[in-house]
């Protein structure tokens, strides 16, 4: 598995939560629309929890609800990665990790494509499960402002 690798143009991101289109809490400073494109929902396996307003997935067998994006300017991808809490050179106390995911169908079957997601990175005891493996687009609150 790769974490935090190379991105190019092209390259296809999942969005689950807070940089979702039309997400309350979607960060000013990064223009998803002028970066790429929303190319729609997509799922993938994991579980979504809410780990303190904000959402993070980690392992588990859910089929999470997600929204596909194509990157057309992979230097994006550095504004992403701080928002994120992504510390290439310290990945335990990163707050996500950037890894490859399998795409998969609304009844779970693979779609052949795969993309890049923000795995959360940290212990999840206290925090719960969404029951739908859904961040729904009015929950949540920004994390940082950005500069």
């Amino acid at each position: 598995m790769t974490l935090n690798g190379p991105v190019s143009s092209g390259d296809l991101v999942v969005f689950y939560g807070l940089l979702k289109q039309g997400a309350s809490g979607m960060p000013a400073h990064i223009d998803l629309d002028k970066a790429g494109v929303f190319l729609g929902p997509c799922r993938f396996r994991g579980a979504l929890c809410d780990v303190g307003g904000f959402p993070g997935v980690v392992d588990g067998d859910g089929l999470c609800h997600g929204v596909r994006y194509r990157l057309d300017n992979a230097d994006l991808i550095a504004p992403l990665d701080e928002f994120e809490d992504v510390l290439p050179d310290d990945l335990e106390a990163s707050l996500y990790v950037r890894k490859r995911v399998d795409l998969l169908s609304d009844n779970g079957k693979s779609t052949g494509e795969q993309a890049w997601i923000y795995w959360y990175n940290q212990p999840i005891t206290a925090f719960p499960r969404l029951a739908d493996d859904n961040w729904p687009l009015e929950r949540g609150r920004a994390r940082k402002t950005g500069t």
